[in-house]
């Protein structure tokens, strides 16, 4: 599909990937709400971009079901949703304090796993009232990690949360394709989002040498990507890795 003039959500918009995919589709034209918790920020992202900003915690059920209403309400039902929402916690499952924390390993998989169902979902009942454009209602890109595949120590319950993400793009994209949805999920690397570019010197420059490719990847990067899977209609269904050829390390 053609992203101009389309109705788009972007969960987690107002920083990093989510900012950078909110600014990509409204360059290319898209209607963008700007869906993330801290409404502040995404308020800034919304004017700067010419969209809207809409409070929204996407692992609770009423959060969202009313941020897609108001979204809707705006610029019609979304023919493009982007999870780009997410926490990543560190800890290991056994450390100096005991046994990793239940409540903090539910926590990661309720916002990761759950708040990207919880976007699918929701994507695609409206999605499935739209008329087809081509042959298309609607696209949906997930975001995983290279921690679903090679997860290293500390990251259990991220690497969990991303491995369930990895794993619902097939049995959905499935389900959907007859109907016109194509649904596809894109697993970062190491990306130079304002936490790391926060991060001393040395860290950074750690994390760089650490990628075949020598650098960190850019949010502008994934958010290409996201654009060309929106116009690529043949693409569904596929986990696609942005690590600059990084195969991450144990720790």
């Amino acid at each position: 599909m053609n992203v101009q003039g389309l109705a788009a959500i972007v969960t987690g918009a107002a920083s990093g990937l989510g900012e950078a995919t909110a600014r990509q589709l409204a360059a290319q034209g898209a209607k963008v709400a700007v869906f993330d918790m801290n409404l502040e920020a995404a308020q800034k992202v919304a004017s700067e971009i010419g969209g809207i900003a809409v409070e929204c915690n996407v692992a609770d059920a009423e959060s969202a079901t009313q941020a897609f209403e108001t979204a809707k309400a705006a610029h019609g039902p979304a023919r493009i949703v982007v999870s780009c929402a997410g926490i990543a916690p560190a800890s290991k499952v056994v450390g100096r304090n005991g046994a990793h924390d239940l409540d903090l390993f539910a926590k990661v998989i309720n916002v990761n796993l759950i708040g990207t169902f919880n976007m699918t979902r929701l994507a695609c009942v409206d999605m499935l009232e739209l008329d087809p454009i081509d042959g298309e209602r609607g696209v949906i890109v997930n975001t995983a990690s290279v921690a679903y595949a090679d997860g290293q120590i500390g990251q259990a319950a991220y690497a969990a949360s991303k491995g369930g993400v990895a794993s619902l793009t097939l049995p959905v994209a499935r389900e959907m394709a007859p109907k016109g949805i194509r649904v596809m999920t894109i697993a970062p690397g190491i990306m130079a989002t304002p936490m790391l570019l926060g991060m001393p010197q040395e860290v950074q420059d750690a994390l760089n040498a650490s990628v075949p490719m020598g650098r960190m990847g850019k949010p502008a990067e994934y958010a290409q990507l996201v654009n060309h899977i929106v116009e690529n209609g043949y693409l569904s269904g596929e986990v696609i890795r942005l690590d600059g050829v990084l195969r991450m390390a144990p720790k």
